[in-house]
């Protein structure tokens, strides 16, 4: 190997340092953080802890090392901090400006069908929306419909200030 390419190799490298909390942080997340790309840039870091080369990293991880590289370019602009960021966001919920109103509606006027709802809903708001839109958001805590009997059954979750406990009783 050539002299020159082993110096400049040597200049390049960069060197990670990780603090026991860091280590514990990322063992522990790594397999339990809710977002699988965060739990694939924490096992970069992990990889990188144990002292492997990029080369050996990106085929562990099964990324790029590109890839590879990137994590740990985050990792020291921003610590884990910066790899826990998820840099997208989704498309806002027009709907859930209007939860609260639109659970004291079905409780008092619980629907039928899908259908029924996404028509009230279109009726008061002007969103349009797919059935399956409307029974997710129906389903997120306001209405439950049962599509064979057509049964409505209204769930209310309890407000907290609203909770009251009757001694003896569970509540």
């Amino acid at each position: 190997m050539c002299r020159w390419l082993s110096t400049a190799q040597e200049v390049t490298m960069r060197h990670f340092t990780f603090t026991a909390e860091d280590l514990d942080a990322i063992r522990h997340q790594r397999y339990h953080h809710p977002h699988p790309r965060v739990q694939q840039k924490l096992e970069v870091l992990w990889l990188k802890s144990q002292g492997l080369t990029h080369q050996d990293i990106a085929r562990l991880a099964d990324v790029s090392r590109r890839s590879a590289q990137r994590s740990l370019d985050e990792f020291l602009d921003g610590g884990l901090q910066r790899i826990r960021r998820l840099p997208w966001k989704g498309k806002v919920n027009e709907l859930a400006a209007h939860h609260a109103s639109w659970e004291d509606y079905f409780l008092e006027h619980p629907p039928r069908s899908a259908r029924e709802a996404q028509t009230a809903i279109e009726r008061q708001t002007g969103i349009r929306r797919s059935l399956t839109q409307v029974r997710a958001f129906l389903k997120k805590g306001m209405v439950q419909i049962d599509p064979i009997l057509g049964n409505t059954t209204v769930l209310r979750r309890p407000h907290p200030m609203r909770c009251v406990s009757i001694p003896g009783r569970l509540a």
